[in-house]
C-alpha cells in the first residue's frame, strides 16, 4: 500500500495539481486584498462611503452580514475572469503551436478509380 501511495504521489498530475492549488491560494489572497483595499472603497464612494464588509441586518439575535457576501461575489468574479483570460491565452498558444493538418492526398488506387469513374461518365454521354 505504501508503494502504491508513493507511485500515486510521484505522478506528474498530482504534483501539478498541488502547485496549482498553492498558486491559487496565493492568487486568492491577492484578489481578496484587491477587493478589500481598492474595489470596496471605490464602491463605497458611490453608495455613501460605507465599508461593504460592515453591511448587515439583524433579525432577532441573528446577524446577516450580506456585505461579506458581496465581497465574496466580487472576489469570485475577479478570479473567474482572470482564470478565463488565462485559459483563453493558453488555448491560443496551444492551437497556434500545433502543426496545421495537411489535406490528405489521395492514394494511387483512389486516383485510378476516380479516373475510371470519369471515363465511364464520359462514355455514357
Amino acid at each position: 500500500m505504501l508503494k502504491e501511495f508513493k507511485t500515486f504521489i510521484a505522478r506528474g498530475n498530482v504534483i501539478d495539481m498541488a502547485v496549482g492549488v498553492i498558486i491559487g491560494a496565493a492568487f486568492t489572497a491577492i484578489v481578496k486584498s484587491l477587493t478589500t483595499n481598492l474595489i470596496n472603497p471605490l464602491i463605497g464612494l458611490f453608495i455613501g462611503k460605507i465599508d461593504l464588509s460592515g453591511l448587515m441586518f439583524t433579525i432577532g439575535g441573528a446577524h446577516f452580514k450580506y456585505g461579506l457576501f458581496i465581497n465574496a461575489i466580487i472576489n469570485f468574479l475577479i478570479i473567474a475572469f482572470v482564470v478565463f483570460l488565462m485559459v483563453k491565452t493558453i488555448n491560443k498558444f496551444t492551437k497556434s503551436s500545433e502543426p496545421d493538418e495537411e489535406p490528405e492526398t489521395p492514394s494511387a488506387s483512389e486516383t485510378y478509380l476516380a479516373e475510371i469513374r470519369d471515363l465511364l461518365k464520359e462514355q455514357q454521354k
